[in-house]
């Protein structure tokens, strides 16, 4: 198949990725490409040049315009309609056989556009006004909307999703984050250092529970980092850059338990995944989609609640490795994920409604535990 992804563009599709979102894509796109299709990265134009890409602007939004202003500024808001109105009506015109739309914007989802190339839109932010309605108008039959878990199709859907609504786990490649039988009794926590990620709970929990950890991620918010987080480090608490996914793989592996702190209703939590294909079972906050992603693998504490999550690690670094690896393998592989993606294309290009056996809806209770 010809296929389009369209990406969002704050953050450059590459290594070493940003957030979720863009390993997400990445991941997408190399898969496809694996699997013999013809892939084509609208993306900003400084994203991995591996990939073809198709710029939507010269270079991603947080190089033009800074972090404090990607809520949404009007100058930034004009520039990111020009761009994803460009690169939409480049896709139409492209002789796509379908599009994967990852972007959050709501050109895309309009049904003139699904009319005319079936789309894929995968939701990977529980709902926000500025986007909420025009997915609310956008099911069609050439047209699918994906999350990434049940509590986030709630979340969308809180009356009942329609049929062309669905959940697909994001997945990993294990080969990527290879297991390690193994640890060295210390803790580990990656991702964005933003609040929301609640990484200053995870260096406090630490210190509760007398084991040392070390962060590692982008630091996208220099004075939430400056004022909550940097004075935590010392002996046990070290900071340990922004590494690519194979340096990154490397580190967690050495690790005995892994930290995952939302303080937002995460919609998955790509980074435990990851983690837990090393071998680190997980002590987390329940919130967002941190239970049904984690279930057996990990132990769960009340959100904010830095004692509980001290007490949930030195419980959670008793779960077998062999059980946190076990469940990414069955359910969070790269190659389920991208069956089910080729499986929703097929659909959506044939364009005649929902199948009475669509193999993409989940029933994600047998996921938690």
């Amino acid at each position: 198949m010809r296929i389009a992804i369209l990406a969002h563009v704050r953050q450059r599709i590459a290594q070493p990725f940003a957030g979720g979102m863009e390993a997400h894509c990445w991941q997408l796109a190399a898969g496809l490409q694996e699997r013999g299709h013809e892939v084509v990265l609208f993306a900003s134009g400084d994203s991995d040049p591996r990939f073809t890409i198709d710029s939507v602007l010269a270079e991603h939004y947080e190089r033009t315009f800074p972090w404090a202003e990607h809520r949404g500024s009007p100058p930034l808001i004009a520039h990111l309609d020009a761009g994803y109105e460009a690169a939409c009506d480049r896709i139409a015109d492209g002789g796509f056989d379908v599009l994967h739309n990852n972007s959050l914007h709501r050109f895309p989802l309009a049904q003139q556009r699904t009319a005319a190339v079936p789309t894929v839109t995968s939701l990977h932010v529980p709902p926000y006004d500025a986007l909420h309605w025009f997915v609310a108008a956008s099911p069609a039959a050439r047209h699918r909307l994906t999350v990434t878990s049940q509590k986030q199709l709630r979340a969308w859907w809180p009356d009942g999703a329609p049929p062309e609504a669905s959940v697909l786990h994001n997945g990993i490649d294990p080969r990527r984050w290879p297991f390690q039988p193994r640890g060295n009794g210390e803790a580990v926590w990656c991702g964005r250092v933003t609040p929301n990620k609640g990484p200053h709970f995870a260096a406090q929990a630490a210190m509760i529970a007398g084991v040392p950890l070390t962060f590692f991620g982008a630091i996208e918010d220099p004075g939430y980092w400056q004022a909550e987080v940097k004075p935590l480090l010392g002996p046990t608490i070290r900071y340990g850059g922004h590494l690519p996914a194979e340096a990154l793989a490397r580190e967690i592996g050495r690790a005995s338990v892994f930290l995952f702190t939302p303080c937002w209703d995460e919609p998955f939590g790509l980074v435990a995944a990851e983690a837990m294909s090393c071998g680190l079972p997980v002590a987390a906050f329940d919130m967002g989609a941190a239970r049904e992603v984690i279930g057996e693998a990990g132990v769960m504490a009340e959100p904010g609640d830095a004692n509980g999550l001290g007490a949930a690690i030195n419980q959670a670094m008793l779960i077998p490795r062999e059980t946190a690896r076990d469940r990414v393998l069955a359910h969070f592989t790269h190659d389920r994920w991208l069956d089910r993606c080729e499986a929703l294309y097929r659909e959506v290009s044939a364009g005649s409604g929902v199948s009475q056996h669509n193999p993409i809806h989940v029933d994600s209770t047998e996921l938690v535990s």
